[in-house]
């Protein structure tokens, strides 16, 4: 059962390393859950067109996109047993290596907590209202398909 009550997933900037760090000390706390699958996603230095990226600048509809994700959370917990889920995604600038999408499901079984990790990661990047703009050394720009 699910005791957190997650309003909000995006941060301004980076996902800060000391948040995953200070989320997993958390979860190890509750020891009825036997696995947890997470996915970290970080800004990569793609080449596009002879330069490389430096940045990506995330934007979002908020509301739409925080409605979107507790129908999306609803729905998953619905069809796992999850001890918990948690998800993370950045707005603002993000730098290449720096981390940028954050998803931690728990479940009694590690299959249940990797099924629905890997749900969560690709309905959130096909159904939210987050876009992404890369930013490239040549000082251009370009906005980023999900893929």
């Amino acid at each position: 059962m699910i005791e957190n009550i997650q309003e909000n997933i995006f941060i301004e900037g980076a996902i800060p390393v000391d948040l995953i760090t200070e989320i997993l000390l958390h979860q190890n706390r509750n020891t009825h859950t036997g696995a947890y699958s997470i996915f970290v996603g970080q800004v990569r230095d793609d080449e596009i067109g002879g330069s490389r990226v430096s940045a990506v600048e995330f934007t979002t509809h908020t509301e739409m996109a925080l409605e979107k994700f507790h129908e999306i959370k609803r729905s998953i917990c619905a069809k796992y047993p999850l001890a918990d889920f948690l998800a993370f995604h950045s707005v603002g600038r993000v730098l290449t290596g720096e981390i940028c999408f954050f998803v931690l499901a728990s479940s009694v079984h590690r299959g249940e907590a990797i099924k629905a990790c890997q749900e969560a990661v690709e309905r959130i990047k096909a159904e939210m209202a987050i876009w992404g703009k890369l930013l490239l050394e040549n000082e251009t720009a370009k906005w980023k398909e999900n893929n």
